[in-house]
């Protein structure tokens, strides 16, 4: 049988929970079984951390030989201690890869994370360079790709066409704080041929230096954002530099699958990505967007898009957005686990 542990969260608004209770959700309609406490949410550290602990306590109670449980990484010091009591019940165990913790927070070391995730029988990726990575860093375990993560929502985007005037609108969503995306600033300030809304709670920038400059929206919600974002493509990149994604959360950007390239999917948006980052295959392989070495050379990257090449891009990206609505990514991947895992 297939089961997986679900989990306590603090809240189901910030793009790493929203992605763990997406799936959650869609490997419920796959039929797997929760072997965990009920899904829940709890602000409370404590509250958090009893309900995490009874779940997984209680999950190998729930296991028996033959049983492929998935489990949702990172879990932290959970995760080995879940793994055994897995393989010790005859369980095998399927990884769906979240966050590496020797990239975004350094709290491993690359050698200490491939020693933890051996654990594991299957790990499905976020992309392939994330699975090149843990493949060339010596991980044991089989490995898969997920694609791009799935996004749930009843809420349809409107319709995307080519701007009447030719004057294309580049959006930016997120959470927007120096450390992380500074490069806003200096981004609104060299815009020329095309216009920038920006969406996300302003943590700790200025937003009086956006005026003018850009048509700055504050925060909306994932749902309502889907139904109502204007505008013409939704821009992924990260740092501090207009010529390429900087620093750590630059160098994540070149493994990782950000959320927020599916939020922009299902908002009906194509995509403008750094030509550094792991998904920059995906964006020209689904034909869904643009691939840009700097921001600074936007301006002419979008005057040479025609009508006729928005609508195309368009076009691909409403057929991916139905793909990551329905949950297909994962489901597939699952599918490709189950298979390989029962065959070897």
């Amino acid at each position: 049988m297939y089961k997986y542990l679900s989990r306590n969260y603090k809240d189901k608004v910030t793009a790493g929970n929203k992605a763990k209770t997406d799936n959650e959700l869609i490997m419920q309609r796959m039929g797997l079984v929760n072997v965990g406490l009920r899904e829940s949410v709890s602000r409370s550290a404590a509250a958090h951390f009893l309900r995490t602990l009874a779940g997984v306590l209680a999950a190998p109670l729930r296991l028996t030989r033959g049983d492929v449980l998935v489990l949702q990484y990172p879990l932290k010091k959970y995760f080995a201690f879940v793994c055994r009591a897995a393989h010790a019940r005859g369980a095998r165990v399927v990884v769906i890869m979240h966050d590496l913790g020797s990239f975004r927070r350094k709290a491993l070391t690359p050698r200490q994370e491939i020693r933890r995730l051996d654990h594991a029988d299957y790990i499905i990726a976020d992309n392939p360079t994330m699975r090149r990575w843990l493949e060339d860093n010596g991980c044991r375990a089989m490995t898969g790709t997920l694609g791009v993560w799935d996004y749930l929502s009843a809420s349809r985007p409107p319709l995307r066409t080519p701007p009447a005037d030719g004057r294309y609108t580049v959006v930016f969503a997120g959470a927007l704080n120096m450390r992380k995306n500074s490069f806003i600033y200096d981004w609104a300030a060299s815009a020329r041929g095309y216009g920038i809304r920006i969406y996300g709670k302003m943590e700790d920038g200025r937003p009086e230096l956006l005026e003018g400059k850009a048509d700055y929206r504050g925060y909306v919600g994932s749902d309502e954002l889907i139904a109502t974002a204007r505008g013409d493509f939704g821009l992924v990149w990260d740092g501090g530099s207009l010529d390429a994604c900087t620093g750590p959360w630059g160098e994540y950007l070149k493994i990782n699958t950000p959320h927020k390239t599916s939020l922009y999917l299902r908002c009906g948006l194509p995509l403008i990505i750094w030509s550094g980052a792991a998904m920059a295959g995906f964006v020209r392989d689904n034909g869904i967007g643009l691939c840009v070495d700097s921001l600074r050379s936007l301006d002419d990257a979008l005057a040479a898009v025609t009508p006729d090449d928005y609508r195309r891009m368009a076009d691909n990206v409403a057929i991916v957005s139905r793909r990551i609505a329905s949950g297909r990514y994962l489901k597939t991947a699952l599918e490709k686990a189950f298979s390989l895992i029962h065959n070897s």
